[in-house]
């Protein structure tokens, strides 16, 4: 939620993520922060380079949680979290990862350590994350794939 929250502040986003308004803000802050913009030795050339970073970072994260780009992939998620096992998870901070059997890997951003110990503790992994994950938090599918054993 931090790094969201964190992107968001960057980009003058409110609420919800608009990839028009994203967009714009985004061009702007190129614009102003492009490391080609600054002469060699200037003094703010290294601080542009950092923040032209964390510009096109943030613009892909927000992107990637934006509800026009999770509509335009909700039939695969449905598809995956639906007729799919849970291969793998991770917990670290508020973020969730779950790798799926079909080799798809979602981030989920928000959930405390109360509710991934409920999960672990769990006689049925999937179905608690079926009933209290996927429901109830961001996501975005993340660039991760899981490699089929050879």
């Amino acid at each position: 939620m931090k790094r969201i929250n964190e992107y968001k502040k960057l980009f003058g986003v409110e609420n919800e993520v608009e990839l028009k308004t994203l967009k714009k803000s985004y061009r702007d802050l190129v614009k102003e922060w492009h490391p080609d913009k600054f002469q060699n030795g200037d003094a703010l050339q290294e601080e542009a380079e950092v923040q032209s970073r964390r510009i096109i970072d943030g613009y892909h994260f927000l992107v990637s949680i934006a509800p026009e780009t999770i509509a335009s992939n909700l039939d695969e998620y449905k598809e995956t979290i639906t007729n799919s096992g849970i291969a793998d998870y991770m917990h670290k901070g508020l973020l969730m990862e779950i790798t799926f059997l079909d080799g798809s890997t979602y981030e989920y951003f928000g959930v405390t350590k109360q509710v991934y110990i409920k999960m672990i503790n769990s006689d049925k992994v999937n179905r608690f994350a079926k009933r209290n994950i996927y429901p109830n938090y961001t996501y975005r599918k993340s660039k991760r794939i899981l490699e089929p054993a050879q």
